[in-house]
């Protein structure tokens, strides 16, 4: 079972920080306007899979196509798998019969990783170049553990697990942040159905 949790936005105050290497544990979709930076956090919990088993499908960062709708197209341009540095291109378009893309239009764009840790199970990346309207774009993907709060410290996630996106920008050319707050957190909801998925019938 997939959880989807709530979404929150509100305002900071220009001397508030941009990032955090906590954030706030709230169960939530959070959005934050600061000095012209957008700022927003997903979460979405799935009850079945421990972070270990979710874990694989996040660190597959140039297998995106298999987990976020609407992209087509993801593969490695430069770098070494699974270490910083390492670029994907994505796109979403599809081709005209003839394998033309006249009259398709074809959005793309490349993005490194930047940061990979396996033992806290998260990583970050930056949108490079692109048509997609992004200027300034750093995300961070979680994959947290679980527990029910019996006290017994095992930390082992037994009772399934949740997933963090999180991003920080500058605001994105033809969209409102109400918009793209929408893609983000329905995109994380299928992404988390899939992985539950590709867990469960493993």
């Amino acid at each position: 079972m997939i959880q989807v949790l709530s979404i929150i936005s509100g305002q900071v105050t220009t001397n508030s920080p941009h990032r955090s290497e906590h954030p706030s544990p709230s169960p939530s979709i959070m959005t934050e306007e600061a000095q012209g930076k957008w700022e927003g956090k997903a979460t979405v919990e799935l009850k079945g899979p421990t972070a270990d088993q979710v874990w694989p499908f996040l660190e597959d960062f140039c297998n995106l196509q298999k987990w976020l709708p609407g992209v087509d197209t993801c593969y490695q341009v430069e770098g070494e798998l699974g270490q910083p540095g390492l670029v994907r291109y994505c796109s979403s378009g599809t081709a005209s019969s003839d394998g033309s893309h006249e009259g398709n239009k074809v959005i793309w764009a490349k993005e490194k990783l930047i940061m990979i840790n396996p033992s806290e199970r998260c990583l970050s990346y930056e949108i490079l170049e692109n048509n997609a309207g992004f200027k300034s774009y750093v995300a961070t993907m979680k994959a947290l553990p679980i527990n029910d709060g019996d006290g017994d410290g095992d930390g082992d996630g037994q009772h399934g697990c949740k997933i963090e996106w999180s991003f920080i920008a500058d605001p994105v050319e033809g969209w409102p942040l109400e918009d793209f707050n929408s893609y983000i957190n329905s995109s994380l909801q299928f992404m988390g159905q899939k992985m539950e998925q590709a867990v469960l019938s493993g």
